[in-house]
């Protein structure tokens, strides 16, 4: 893998010098940069279920990363969490905290860019225009992973006074985002927001059960 990796660096090095006519797609230079920075990550096995493939959101970084069940980071890509930061409370628009497993996946067939209304596709694509047009709406594209909170009373069913704290109740997703979004920064509403083709490579290497850790100091 290492040889091959190099080998496709030095291609894209080497491309500046090659006729304007013949670019290096993006999909390949994006390629090559993500299997690099994940190479690059120390492994670390799954705290919950060891031997188990997961999924790490790091709220302080702005990154998620996919490990394999030995601990291997497989992925590893800039993100957007929550322009409010990090809290459970329902209404908040902030992030939530802790463990949590991908409950459903939507959208499989769904064409790159699909704007979501409500979990169904609506027919329509995201567009530059319609994100100049609505500057504020936190656009839902692509894919959805809809996240379950796993610990009670943190961010799974309610507080002792009857606060909801339920990341499924409040629509918490890891979804497609739109190209106006300024990944690594947190501006969304409490989602965690990924690149049209990251959050596709995501969906289809993730089933649902695969657990979930959103680390606010990772």
């Amino acid at each position: 893998m290492m040889k091959l990796l190099t080998l496709l660096w030095a291609c894209l090095l080497a491309a500046p010098a090659l006729a304007s006519s013949s670019p290096v797609p993006s999909r390949l230079a994006g390629f090559v940069l993500d299997q690099q920075s994940s190479s690059l990550l120390p492994g670390q096995t799954n705290p919950r279920h060891p031997g188990e493939p997961w999924i790490r959101v790091g709220v302080g970084s702005q990154t998620l990363t996919l490990f394999d069940g030995d601990g291997t980071p497989r992925r590893h890509w800039v993100i957007s969490t929550a322009k409010n930061g990090v809290g459970e409370q329902f209404g908040s628009y902030q992030t939530p905290r802790g463990w949590h497993t991908v409950c459903d996946k939507i959208g499989a067939d769904a064409a790159p860019d699909a704007i979501f209304y409500r979990r169904q596709d609506t027919g329509w694509r995201y567009s530059a225009e319609l994100a100049r047009e609505n500057p504020d709406k936190d656009w839902i594209l692509t894919r959805i992973l809809w996240l379950c909170g796993a610990e009670p009373g943190f961010n799974q069913g309610e507080l002792p006074d009857g606060t909801l704290v339920d990341s499924y109740q409040r629509g918490i997703y890891i979804h497609g985002g739109g190209a106006h979004v300024p990944f690594g920064t947190p501006t969304s509403k409490g989602c965690v927001r990924m690149t049209t083709p990251s959050v596709i490579d995501l969906f289809e290497l993730v089933p649902t059960g695969t657990d979930v850790w959103i680390d606010v100091a990772g």
